[in-house]
């Protein structure tokens, strides 16, 4: 007969409690990042942590709806909403990519009620990147 090795540091000696809500946070950025079928808004503290996110596919918008600036406008006033509650009042935004969403998204977050520091579009861009492939023969 196997003897049953005690557990140290089991889980019922843990608090319970979410540590989510525990955490104050004052300053973050908001990374938007905007595709041409979907919009992603992630929410991070300033070491880089993802406190929240969410896209306009988890707010319920499917296929071709999902590229839309008012799916977009849903996903960021989804994301900001959980880290108002944790007292995030100023945050720095980040807007990636070419998609319908970015304005709206921005106009969401401001109305969400974070004062904005700074605004920076960070789409890549190449440097004349790849070689494009061969010239089509038909």
């Amino acid at each position: 007969m196997a003897k049953t090795i005690p557990r140290i540091g089991s889980r019922r000696s843990r608090r319970i409690g979410s540590r989510k809500n525990t955490r104050r946070i004052p300053k973050g950025v908001i990374h938007v990042q905007a595709s041409f079928n979907n919009t992603i808004v992630t929410v991070t503290d300033v070491r880089g942590r993802v406190v929240s996110w969410s896209s306009a596919g988890t707010c319920g918008f499917r296929g071709p709806r999902r590229g839309t600036p008012f799916a977009a406008q849903t996903a960021a006033r989804d994301a900001i909403r959980t880290v108002v509650d944790q007292g995030m009042q100023r945050a720095d935004v980040m807007i990636k990519g070419p998609g319908l969403g970015r304005d709206a998204a921005l106009r969401a977050i401001r109305r969400g009620g974070i004062l904005l520091t700074s605004v920076r579009d960070v789409t890549p861009m190449p440097h004349n990147g790849c070689r494009p492939p061969k010239k089509r023969r038909v």
